[in-house]
């Protein structure tokens, strides 16, 4: 069954909320943590997608590749209490007879992280295959595996997207609920198909019994990309902004790599989805500190001290502390003149494609986000129009 605005809708109604990070880094640093250092208590959002992969899902797993830069963009936009709320994602996915039958059918591909390159990477290696959908079952493991945390201000939020009934499985769904409702998580759940028919196999039921929102997707419906006259600018600007990265430790290299082929899946949706990945890479959203030395500067506890000669590329390798200083603040400088380069682009692109828009396209996208907001005015949410 094929889904339209599938994550538009996932990351819509994440949009009202925010997070707070939790990355990994290759080194652990303790000096000179720079004056410009984020600041520490950052609210925060922790989302967990449960992606239904059988064989009646490749229009959910294609909306979700197509869909995922834009909401990251969305997302970049809202802030809580004068602060750019940072976020966290992590990914299941559950009903694929090529999964492990003794664990439900059911996969955790990718812990909460802020590396949205790596999200993007397994979105885009996701296959379907006919099996058995378990929603409670999928619902439990994301409760009990991943680290959800005790702050009561985190906000904690499922997504579980499919179109079997709610009902099937083990692990009765009610009792899933009534796990997330005593960790304060929220679920939202999407049904792939007629809204009565999510009604009736339960998938409303689910939701009420959260605290989250129940909607069902037009699996007809196509996304919209529309082209702006500023998209060739912002793309030109992307190859500049790459140049800014400074690969460093193990993980350097491959991630570089990575970052490139991220760029390419995203242009296989057109040059429009492309612009919207390079706007996503240009937000606070986008964070590279486990492998760029410019963004690990940045972390608290970073000291240019722990840096090994062999971890940095060729082009620092065996400089002094003080040139690698000055080669940093360089490129530092470089990258900000360009993120805020194509922040100016991307208003005016914004402005461009909302007076294009016709009645009807991402008519979804574009309800979610009117719904989104009015829960926001409770979180004390703001956006940067």
């Amino acid at each position: 069954m094929k889904t339209h605005k599938l994550f538009v809708l996932l990351f819509a109604i994440v949009l009202s909320f925010s997070c707070k990070a939790d990355t990994s880094k290759e080194l652990t640093l303790v000096e000179n943590a720079p004056a410009h250092s984020p600041v520490a208590n950052k609210h925060y959002i922790k989302v967990a997608l449960l992606l239904d992969t059988s064989n009646s899902m490749d229009g959910l797993i294609d909306q979700a590749k197509a869909q995922l830069w834009e909401i990251v963009n969305e997302l970049s936009y809202a802030k809580c209490r004068n602060q750019s709320p940072n976020l966290q994602i992590a990914l299941y996915e559950y009903g694929n007879d090529g999964l492990n039958s003794r664990d439900g059918y059911v996969r955790k591909i990718l812990g909460f992280t802020e590396d949205l390159d790596d999200v993007s990477k397994e979105l885009f290696s996701l296959t379907t295959n006919g099996g058995s959908e378990y929603c409670g079952t999928v619902i439990h493991k994301s409760i009990k595996q991943l680290d959800w945390g005790n702050d009561a201000d985190d906000l904690k939020m499922i997504f579980i997207a499919g179109n079997e009934p709610f009902t099937q499985g083990k692990i009765n769904y009610k009792d899933a609920a009534l796990e997330a409702k005593e960790k304060d998580i929220v679920v939202n759940t999407i049904f792939c198909g007629d809204y009565n028919h999510g009604i009736s196999s339960k998938w409303q039921h689910g939701a009420q019994l959260a605290y989250g929102d129940y909607m069902a997707i037009n699996h007809n419906q196509h996304t919209v990309h529309i082209a702006s006259p500023y998209d060739d600018i912002i793309l030109q600007l992307n190859v500049k902004l790459n140049n800014t990265y400074i690969p460093y430790g193990r993980r350097g290299r491959s991630k570089i790599a990575m970052q490139a082929e991220q760029d390419a899946n995203a242009a296989e949706y057109g040059g429009a989805n492309a612009v919207s990945r390079t706007v996503s890479k240009s937000s606070h959203l986008y964070k590279n500190s486990s492998w760029d030395l410019v963004d690990a500067e940045e972390e608290e506890d970073f000291s240019y001290d722990k840096l090994k000669n062999e971890d940095l590329p060729d082009n620092l390798k065996n400089k002094t502390k003080a040139e690698i200083k000055a080669y940093v603040a360089q490129q530092r400088a470089e990258r900000e003149s360009i993120q805020e380069e194509i922040a100016e682009l991307n208003e005016k692109r914004r402005k461009y494609i909302s007076e294009q828009k016709k009645d009807g396209d991402n008519a979804l996208e574009s309800a979610m986000i009117e719904a989104l907001r009015k829960q926001a005015e409770k979180k004390d949410y703001k956006w940067d129009e």
